[in-house]
């Protein structure tokens, strides 16, 4: 007789334990929603250690605070979400308040002799432009040149942050209120100023984070600005011009950087050389605490927002209970470390359920 081999059977995969599994859903909808987890953790904890944490008062100052770290944060944002950063949005603010301070404090002197005095919505237009002629400058190192994007924006941040030193020889312009006979009163209607018991500020700050929504979700540059952070040689296969795209987000991020800083000045009354200086840490880190994947293709503008909102109300919690200025910036490092694991964590547990599934 022959000895006839018979095949055993391959014996079915063992999944996970169900129970092992909605552990591991449950902690994957806690890390997407960790930032809202984290707000609600610090309003809870100041509360508790302050009662004016929560007065109206409060809440109103700490979320003007927010709306300028928020803008800021915004037009980083699209620049993360290509794969690049922007460490120049902080000089671009400074740079954007001194051009602007000095066409309302001293006016703009003419060729044949004479000062013109322009009006504040033409000088907010000026400002916003050069906070996008600078963000092209970003663009074009990035695509043209071929920088490396930290390389390109920390060489513009010490640049930006040099000629808004050199519009004043590092002086201040200190009286931005205008005049009725030069036409250019009103600076303070940004910065100051509140419609219907809301800062006009926080009104801007919603204008914003709306339009950026808008673009990212629902218009094809959007879908164009996450391919190209998806995958770089993709996005050139299919057809889309990656160039234009970068310069484009540069471009974005410069003016909401100038609009960031023309903000804070209006608040301030007045301009000086080192506004918004370190302002672009808060920003990189209000995003990549809202979700914003350093890699690229992976981010949104609430979640951003909502970083921006943890940032502000930690400072502010931080300053309010009487935490010294060292140990804020110690938290503040640890938070930004916290949510880079936060983020590397579910993308691991991520990943681990989907191979499960399939």
């Amino acid at each position: 007789m022959t000895d006839i081999d018979v095949a055993t059977p391959a014996l079915p995969r063992q999944g996970p334990q169900p129970r092992n599994q909605a552990l591991a859903r449950v902690a994957l909808l806690v890390l997407r929603g960790r930032t809202l987890v984290v707000l609600v953790a610090l309003v809870i904890i100041f509360s508790a250690i302050s009662s004016e944490y929560l007065t109206q008062s409060n809440l109103i100052l700490m979320t003007k605070h927010v709306a300028i770290n928020a803008i800021l944060a915004i037009g980083v944002t699209f620049v993360i979400l290509t794969g690049g950063i922007d460490l120049s949005v902080g000089s671009i603010a400074g740079l954007a308040s001194m051009i602007v301070g000095g066409l309302l404090f001293e006016g703009l002197s003419l060729p044949g002799g004479g000062t013109l005095f322009l009006s504040v919505a033409v000088v907010i237009v000026i400002g916003l432009v050069v906070g996008g002629l600078v963000g092209a400058v970003n663009g074009l190192l990035v695509t043209r040149f071929k920088v490396a994007p930290f390389i390109a924006t920390l060489g513009i941040l010490y640049v930006a942050r040099g000629a808004a030193q050199l519009r004043s020889n590092g002086g201040t312009f200190p009286d931005l209120a205008g005049s009725a006979g030069h036409g250019n009163q009103g600076f303070h209607i940004i910065g100051v100023d509140s419609a219907l018991g809301i800062p006009v500020a926080v009104w801007i700050m919603i204008a914003v984070a709306v339009a950026a929504i808008i673009v990212t979700t629902r218009t094809p540059f959007g879908r164009r600005v996450f391919a190209v952070g998806g995958n770089e040689r993709a996005a050139v296969l299919a057809g889309i011009r990656v160039n234009r795209v970068k310069i484009a987000v540069y471009v974005i991020s410069g003016c909401c950087a100038a609009l960031a800083g023309m903000l804070l000045t209006s608040e301030l009354g007045a301009a000086y050389p080192d506004t918004a200086t370190t302002y672009e840490l808060n920003a990189i880190a209000a995003a990549v605490l809202g979700g914003t994947a350093l890699s690229g293709g992976r981010g949104t503008i609430i979640g951003t927002v909502m970083g921006a909102f943890v940032i502000g109300f930690l400072s502010d919690g931080l300053v309010l209970v009487g935490v010294s200025t060292f140990w804020q910036s110690v938290v503040k490092g640890s938070v930004i470390i916290f949510a880079v694991i936060a983020e590397q964590a579910q993308q691991r547990l991520q990943a681990g359920l989907t191979r499960r599934a399939s």
